[in-house]
């Protein structure tokens, strides 16, 4: 979830725009948004005229941008869009005041949400905001004769394929072969930074040396835990043991540190790098960053007087994203964080060196 600007309404109500980023941000929104709220976003509206020409085909579609108040929200999983609706509030036609609109909300549009926010509301905001940097993970539980994938969304997982396979060894290992080579194929088609290899027994790890052998690839971003289970079950159980937030730090902490690793390399032979405020701003408006590294720390920290920075970090963002730039944002926590610290809490990876 991306949160682009906040302003004060009135004494309690508070206007945010926010640009959800994926289907996890749209199912975080459903809990957000509550009736009575005020949601102002782009849509189009199929409008009557009176000219002879457009009688017959009932209307056209017309752009236009509308603020409704809301009555009903639902989360459309399948069709990757959030359905909002209510009556129209505010609108550039008033003669469409009043009247009934769905504002249909998918991935990378813009809202603006204005409403008395409670504290839980914020909170997931914040959560959804900080989610965007998780990494994406598979799980895959394999048994004797079948094998499950599953993707991980906050709004739970999602079943990617089964397959199933000839049982045992010996006269029918090359079934077995079979079946690791579906997995393995599937796995490799799949766009994730990780993958938990599960289930019961040695199978897993036949099927693990299976993947090592053909597609290493896949096997380097691979962890095996241990199940009882394959299918739902297997996955339940890995997703109550944490495997999946431990798999999401370690892969965090290890692109970190390949970055900060990077970083570090550069500013030692005098390449292409900047770090603190001063120059990775500079850089920012030569246009010269291709990936900005920022402490999470200085995203929460206020600019001016009682901050540390003379700096508008999100307009800093902002800056770098239009000019094709890519960022990272580190977490404290972590030790490559703290190398970040030490460097000012910004730098950047540069297209090219500044004089």
């Amino acid at each position: 979830m991306q949160i682009k600007e906040r302003v004060q309404v009135d004494g309690r109500s508070e206007r945010i725009t926010l640009v959800p980023e994926t289907i996890d941000d749209l199912w975080h929104l459903q809990y957000v948004l509550e009736p009575g709220d005020l949601v102002a976003g782009d849509t189009t509206r199929r409008i009557q005229r009176d000219d002879e020409q457009l009688r017959d085909t009932g209307g056209e579609r017309e752009h236009m941008h509308v603020t409704i108040g809301v009555e009903e929200v639902e989360f459309h999983k399948f069709a990757n869009r959030l359905r909002v609706s209510g009556t129209i509030e505010r609108c550039s036609r008033e003669d469409q005041l009043g009247l009934h609109h769905t504002l249909n909300v998918e991935e990378h549009d813009e809202i603006e949400v204005e409403k008395v926010w409670k504290p839980d509301q914020l909170d997931r905001l914040s959560e959804a905001e900080e989610s965007a940097d998780n990494p994406d993970v598979a799980i895959a539980t394999v048994e004797e004769g079948e094998a499950h994938i599953h993707t991980v969304a906050q709004y739970g997982t999602e079943d990617r394929g089964s397959f199933t396979g000839t049982t045992g060894k010996g006269e029918y290992a090359r079934g077995r072969s079979e079946l690791f080579a579906e997995l393995a194929q599937a796995l490799a088609r799949m766009d994730v930074d990780a993958v938990i290899l599960a289930g019961p027994g040695f199978t897993k790890q036949d099927a693990f040396k299976y993947i090592e052998q053909n597609h290493p690839e896949v096997a380097e971003k691979t962890t095996i835990v241990d199940t009882a289970s394959v299918g739902d079950r297997g996955v339940h159980e890995v997703l109550k043991r944490g495997a999946v937030e431990d798999v999401q730090r370690e892969t965090r902490i290890a692109e970190e540190a390949e970055y900060i690793d990077e970083l570090t390399a550069r500013i030692a032979t005098g390449h292409e790098a900047a770090y603190g405020p001063d120059m990775v701003a500079k850089a920012a408006d030569y246009g010269a960053i291709d990936r900005l590294l920022v402490l999470d720390e200085k995203l929460r920290e206020e600019r001016g007087p009682d901050g540390e920075w003379d700096l508008d970090v999100n307009e800093l963002i902002t800056n770098v994203e239009r000019k094709g730039g890519e960022i990272t944002v580190f977490s404290s926590e972590f030790p490559p964080g703290q190398q970040l610290k030490n460097l000012g809490g910004i730098a950047a990876l540069l297209r090219y060196r500044l004089d």
